[in-house]
């Protein structure tokens, strides 16, 4: 992790990188460098613990001629962030020079054999050693420098996603991935463009190939693209055509990418529901699944997998595929899932939830689930990403970029697709009657408009966090299918704002954690009408007769808990089961005003990683 950029043609590379990464900010990072051919063919590397901006300022007065280059935004796994750990990290002779994403596993084991032959490393970092590899083998076997990336990762066990560059061939690049995505951009003049994902490329071209695992591109300057594997079997080039827009990565006005994301939710649940949702006719059709409907309709288990807020939409899932389709579901994290030898069936269904798709923890999950033989529906919001390829079918969200690190409108497409995948599987079973399926789709076409209804709040939110903002610590509390809420609302405010939260199913708050309850407590209740309303409303008479503070999200009208609370948001009314698409909005809303407030960085939370690429 965290982000890479490359250039080869005739531009001047520094600024093309520059704002390259800045463009890869969003996903997270605590560093940031890139490494230049001059025009007096030396080669520059400049590199700085901090942002983009950091470095900008930094090289100011240095020499940023070239027109080949590599840029990285790194987030820390080996060795602790500073100037020597930024990427790129050259080879021994500083002729090779290194960019990287992912994890050398067996780094420590390569890194003492090359110290035996004479190699010194300067850095902490599992990539260094690697670099350091591709030259031992470059020099010893008078490779060139494609295949001796080639023979080099052979040898790794691990993921990467690299571009490696020579000060005695300056017109090449060689750029390989495995486990990490990589996308390479074809330029109309014989130019070539290497990120992360799209974002960095969209500027300057429409034509890409996204590499494949354990491929390797070799990039000429007006040259056609080549790319062999690691047994050195020649590749085609598949090139697919970009459908995202500039403005799409841009702010529009807004002050942060969080906000922006926020209020595109109305069109972001709209676009998942476009040509699925046919209310008129009283069908959902999902094309991306239609080969594995008998699957499902014989399925006799469903197991969800996700991790952070993906998770939570699955545990929504869980809810909707139960009482709709009347199927039972598991929801597991990921990151347990592929290390605990699960039980599965060859007729098990194993549903990946992911936003980038490139989540490192779900992708092995998925390849744990295929191995034993079970079928991966695959839902993200990222077109040609490793786990839409990885599935044997699936659905796009079509949210749109997402640029904030802590996902928003990614939630709500995922609980829209999954929503209508469970009617739909439900309508196939004949487990759901013609008047309630009818209901819920009308329902579900309301739900933008309703979405937008709430947005409307936001001043009365921006109230409540003013009063809340200094908290140490919150619990949110759902019931039934908020319970996934109160976890998705917790989780936001830990993400952006750094207060300690905790969601809790409510009944079970008096279990533990009522022994946190004092005045000084915020207690966020979804207390939407539904099945469970008046056990919720025992709930906050508990709270406060503890003097706990209650901000409570209410269907609109209610007064029952209007008496009680000391804040209340209200949402229209919906069926109960589409009401998480609605009752998390408020919380949205709280998590980033609060986080305004404490001057946190709200689109770069510390730590934190958009696409988490790394196990």
């Amino acid at each position: 992790m965290c982000g890479i950029v490359g250039y080869i043609g005739d531009r001047e590379a520094f600024p093309i990188l520059i704002k390259g990464l800045q463009r890869l900010e969003y996903r997270g990072y605590d560093s940031a460098g890139v490494a230049l051919i001059s025009d007096a063919s030396e080669l520059q590397i400049y590199k700085k613990k901090g942002k983009v901006s950091e470095l900008m300022a930094a090289t100011t007065s240095q020499n940023r001629s070239g027109r080949i280059g590599i840029g990285h935004t790194r987030w820390a796994t080996h060795g602790e962030p500073n100037d020597i750990n930024s990427h790129p990290h050259s080879s021994q002779n500083k002729n090779l020079v290194i960019i990287h994403n992912g994890i050398i596993e067996n780094y420590a084991a390569l890194k003492s054999g090359l110290s035996k032959r004479g190699h010194t490393f300067i850095s902490d970092t599992d990539t260094e050693v690697l670099i350091h590899l591709i030259e031992d083998i470059k020099e010893h076997e008078g490779l060139k420098l494609g295949h001796a990336v080639q023979a080099a990762l052979r040898q790794v066990v691990g993921a990467y996603a690299i571009v490696v560059m020579d000060k005695e061939d300056p017109e090449t690049l060689v750029a390989a991935k495995k486990g990490s995505p990589m996308v390479i951009g074809i330029g109309s003049t014989g130019d070539f463009f290497i990120a992360s994902d799209a974002s960095p490329i969209v500027e300057y071209t429409k034509n890409v190939v996204y590499l494949e695992d354990e491929q390797v591109a070799v990039l000429r300057k007006g040259k056609a693209l080549k790319i062999r594997n690691l047994k050195d079997k020649e590749i085609t080039p598949y090139v697919q055509k970009l459908t995202i827009e500039l403005e799409a990565i841009e702010k529009g006005g807004y002050d942060h990418f969080m906000l922006k994301e926020i209020y595109e939710q109305p069109r972001s649940i709209k676009d998942s529901m476009r040509g699925r949702l046919i209310a008129d006719e009283a069908k959902v059709q999902l094309g991306g699944i239609v080969d594995y409907e008998a699957h499902f309709k014989q399925a006799k288990r469903i197991i969800i997998i996700g991790c952070g807020t993906s998770w939570h939409a699955g545990l929504v899932g869980e809810y909707l595929f139960e009482e709709l389709a009347r199927i039972p579901v598991e929801v597991e994290y990921a990151s347990e899932f592929r290390y605990r030898n699960p039980i599965l069936f060859s007729d098990d269904i194993v549903i990946a939830v992911s936003q980038s798709g490139e989540t490192a923890d779900t992708l092995a999950a998925i390849e744990l689930a295929k191995q034993k033989g079970a079928k991966i529906i695959g839902i993200c919001n990222v077109v040609g990403s490793s786990i839409a390829r990885a599935s044997h079918a699936g659905s796009y969200t079509h949210a749109g970029p997402e640029i904030g690190v802590a996902s928003t409108k990614a939630f709500t497409a995922q609980v829209t697709v999954l929503t209508l995948m469970a009617l739909h599987i439900a309508r196939l079973k004949a487990g759901i009657s013609d008047s309630r399926y009818r209901q819920m789709l009308y329902e579900m076409e309301t739900i933008p408009a309703k979405v937008e209804a709430v947005l409307k709040t936001s001043p009365s939110i921006k109230d409540i966090a003013s009063t809340y903002k200094d908290v140490k610590n919150a619990l949110y509390l759902g019931r039934g299918i908020t319970f996934p809420v109160a976890l998705e609302g917790a989780l936001k405010l830990k993400e952006i704002s750094y207060i300690h939260a905790e969601g809790y199913p409510a009944a079970e708050m008096k279990h533990g954690p009522i022994a946190l309850i004092d005045e000084d407590m915020p207690v966020v209740v979804i207390a939407t009408k539904g099945a469970n309303y008046e056990k919720v409303l025992s709930n906050i008479q508990e709270v406060k007769a503890r003097k706990g503070k209650i901000i409570a999200v209410v269907t609109e009208g209610d007064t029952e808990v209007k008496s009680m609370a000391d804040h209340c948001i209200e949402i229209p009314e919906t069926d109960e089961y589409l009401s998480p698409l609605l009752s998390v909005i408020p919380l949205q809303l709280l998590s980033y005003e609060i986080a305004v407030m404490r001057g946190c960085n709200v689109d770069q939370p510390r730590n934190l990683a958009k696409s988490v690429t790394v196990e």
